[in-house]
């Protein structure tokens, strides 16, 4: 497994060791004591998420806020999509700024989402099956988010806006100015 650095402090590409041959691939998804050794983080991921969708939904931007907060360690199963992740740490230099990445089952990359980050993804293949280690349980009452359209961050979808498939609860997210406090 490599991990690469991105230019937002603590958002860090997974790149994992693909063993191929003539009956396809197998490699290791998540490692633990690698993950802590290369990472520096100990994360107890306690839940895994999997989700399916088709071409164009955008699910985003999210997060959990408080003592709900959570690490993400994200990766594409089928397909591909565009995976963002934005920095909203209070007094961070990068606050405001995102990273973009394209995750699909081509490339196997993962993406560690820290705490502190708004997240979300866009499919761009016809479908995509979309799965996460989360490092604390899912709380309704803590749900938080920034519009994916907000143009103070300026994310490029890829996808024009109208091939957009976006839920009503995320549609009426406020922009990032607008969003309060995240608790971070």
């Amino acid at each position: 497994m490599n991990v690469h650095s991105t230019p937002i402090e603590g958002c860090l590409v997974i790149e994992p060791r693909v063993f191929g041959d003539e009956r396809g691939y197998f490699f290791e998804s998540f490692n633990q004591e690698k993950f802590t050794e290369l990472t520096g983080h100990t994360i107890p991921f306690v839940q895994d998420n999997q989700s399916y969708s088709s071409k164009g939904v955008l699910r985003g931007l999210h997060l959990q806020k408080g003592g709900s907060a959570q690490s993400k360690l994200v990766r594409v199963v089928k397909g591909e999509v565009l995976d963002v992740a934005v920095d909203v740490r209070k007094g961070s230099k990068t606050f405001g700024q995102h990273f973009s990445i394209k995750l699909s089952d081509k490339n196997n990359l993962q993406l560690f989402v820290p705490r502190g980050f708004l997240h979300g993804f866009v499919v761009l293949s016809d479908d995509a099956v979309f799965q996460y280690k989360c490092d604390n349980y899912y709380d309704r009452s803590a749900e938080g988010g920034a519009h994916y359209a907000d143009p103070n961050l300026a994310i490029d979808w890829i996808l024009p806006h109208d091939q957009l498939i976006v839920s009503d609860k995320d549609i009426i997210l406020p922009n990032l100015a607008e969003a309060g406090d995240l608790g971070f």
